[in-house]
């Protein structure tokens, strides 16, 4: 078997930034952004859909991938509370 058959699978390293606490997460380039979502709340002691992600200032969807996104290695991902409330005040 020759070095150029050699069986490889490409993984990313993505950052995940929550109020100045990071963690690193490797990825597929295919893998759905829900199953990394998953592991950072897991890591970040939050429940699951605790968090909204951004990437570049955009939401990132669950199903969307990191190569949807023309993400790079090394790249940071904004975790941000989901924000509940702002209803109309009745007095």
């Amino acid at each position: 078997m020759s070095e150029d058959t050699e069986d490889v699978k490409p993984k990313l390293s993505l950052v995940i930034n929550y109020e100045g606490t990071q963690i690193t997460v490797k990825v597929k380039h295919n893998m759905p952004f829900k199953k990394i979502f998953d592991a950072a709340e897991k890591r970040f002691g939050k429940e699951p859909g605790t968090f909204k992600f951004t990437y570049d200032g955009k939401r990132l969807q669950q199903q969307d991938t990191p190569v949807d996104m023309d993400m790079e290695e090394g790249d940071i991902i904004d975790a941000h509370l989901e924000q509940t409330g702002g209803g109309k005040v009745i007095c």
